[in-house]
């Protein structure tokens, strides 16, 4: 991480005149960018580094470059390097739309916010695809019937067989050839950001701003709407969904001139309401259930509850028997309950007691009511107490935290702990169990251990709502000593 954050300095270095006050790691999502925000005295700036793909890199900024040259509503691109492996952006802030939905709700604010939005979006696929160069897409330039077939395979490899239904397989080809090529009826010549969610809208002075576009292809208007209305985890009431698609159609059938037609433009909607939430299936299937990442599997079952109210509520005007068959088996209530997340309501007796303790002084007693409980060694991940500039500090300062995070093998390890907890606190809520100890050890007790049992108590509050209580217990005899 050391060398990483010297050439990202550098770098800014050479582009800004004014000097580099400080550089603080951003939270990844779902992909391996990393992004950082580098501070001056007045300004603050994006800077995403990603050396291990950068034909993604180079359609992110050939893209905002083109749009922001029509003064679209994304980041201007300051700088990139010669290799396009980092580059340099203008900073919306830390807000996102769907942030604004989880502090609010369903406000008149937030409905403002999505007309905003959509007035946006509509002049992002018009405006800006108008001359711009499909040639820097990541994989295919237009969402045609080849990748329309590729997203259902995508959900049938990922999904399906991950949740061991059965099915027949050749009918369900067959059903997935048949929405293809409906699909394709649809005309295909706009941009299609292609991840268009809230949490990709950033809000900044009550204006929005579309990120990770670096997806985005050429294809038909309603696959980004759909993508925005259906967003499982926003769960925006079905009201405002009839509502805001009906504003959005308006908004942009002023700028093509009254092209379209709206009942044509609301029976292909539905189809790719119905492809975008299958697609959606397909990732969370893919990070969740195979790659294990807490974040997809805790979204299953929101994108269940979406595609079941769709499917009372919906029709799509073709024949899809055993796409159908399929799809009402998996938004069965023993199928949404198997991957529910837990809450510890008001009355849930669960203390989760979590404590990092040098292996020196040995393992911590457990003195809950149940025993047991976990014991996780950290020692098999790189120590930054190696290091003389690290050697005073511990896992809660940013130094050492930086470290670890992309120095180490620290965040695969926290997966798998975070993975093997889980199971236990999920079932101790369900069961009314009272307490479970979680212990990291390190050599010193002191970075690894500290990093890990604050990320986890984190994680267990963010999840489950649970009452955690964290020990550093090498630090707090240290303090006592010296106290």
């Amino acid at each position: 991480m050391a060398d990483t954050l010297k050439e990202i300095k550098h770098f800014f270095e050479d582009w800004s005149a004014k000097p580099l006050l400080d550089v603080v790691t951003l939270r990844q999502a779902g992909s391996n960018r990393q992004y950082f925000r580098a501070h001056t005295k007045d300004s603050s700036f994006i800077i995403t580094y990603n050396p291990n793909n950068v034909p993604e890199n180079n359609a992110f900024i050939e893209f905002a470059r083109h749009f922001y040259s029509k003064k679209l509503a994304v980041p201007e691109i300051l700088v990139a390097d010669k290799e396009k492996t980092m580059y340099l952006q203008t900073d919306f802030g830390d807000v996102s739309l769907f942030d604004i939905i989880k502090e609010e709700g369903y406000t008149e604010r937030v409905k403002q916010l999505y007309c905003k939005a959509f007035e946006q979006l509509a002049k992002l696929q018009v405006k800006g695809g108008e001359g711009l160069d499909y040639n820097n897409c990541i994989a295919t330039k237009s969402f045609d019937k080849q990748a329309i077939y590729s997203d259902l395979l995508y959900f049938l490899y990922y999904f399906i067989r991950a949740l061991d239904l059965p099915y027949d397989k050749n009918l369900l080809l067959n059903d997935f050839e048949l929405l293809s090529s409906y699909l394709m009826q649809e005309e295909a010549r706009y941009f299609m950001h292609r991840d268009c969610q809230s949490r990709n809208i950033m809000v900044k002075d009550e204006e929005v701003y579309f990120i990770d576009f670096q997806g985005g292809m050429q294809g038909a208007l309603q696959y980004d709407v759909a993508s925005m209305l259906w967003q499982a985890r926003a769960a925006l009431p079905h009201e405002w969904k009839e509502e805001l698609v009906n504003f959005y159609f308006d908004t942009v059938n002023d700028l093509l001139a009254g092209r379209l037609n709206r009942k044509d433009f609301l029976d292909s909607y539905d189809g790719f309401v119905l492809i975008r939430m299958l697609q959606t299936l397909g990732a969370y299937g893919f990070r969740g259930l195979f790659e294990r990442k807490p974040h997809f599997i805790a979204s299953i079952p929101f994108a269940l509850k979406q595609l079941r109210w769709f499917l009372e509520n919906k029709k799509i005007p073709i024949r899809l028997p055993e796409l159908q068959k399929v799809l009402w088996q998996i938004v069965d209530n023993s199928i949404i309950a198997r991957y529910e997340t837990v809450k510890a309501g008001p009355d849930s007796p669960l203390v989760v007691s979590v404590n990092s303790f040098s292996y020196r002084k040995g393992i911590p007693e457990d003195k809950g009511s149940n025993g047991g409980g976990f014991v996780f060694d950290c020692r098999g991940v790189f120590n930054p107490g190696r290091f003389e500039a690290y050697k005073k500090l511990t896992g809660r300062d940013k130094e050492v935290q930086e470290f670890l995070l992309h120095k180490s093998e620290m965040p695969s390890f926290l997966q798998y702990v975070y993975g093997l907890v889980d199971i236990s606190v999920a079932d101790y809520i369900r069961r009314g169990f009272d307490s479970l100890s979680v212990n990291f050890g390190c050599t010193g007790g002191q970075h690894r251990s500290v990093f890990a049992a604050d990320s986890l108590a984190k994680h267990l509050q963010e999840k489950f709502g649970v009452k955690v209580i964290v020990h550093h217990l090498e630090q707090e005899a240290k303090q006592w000593v010296n106290g």
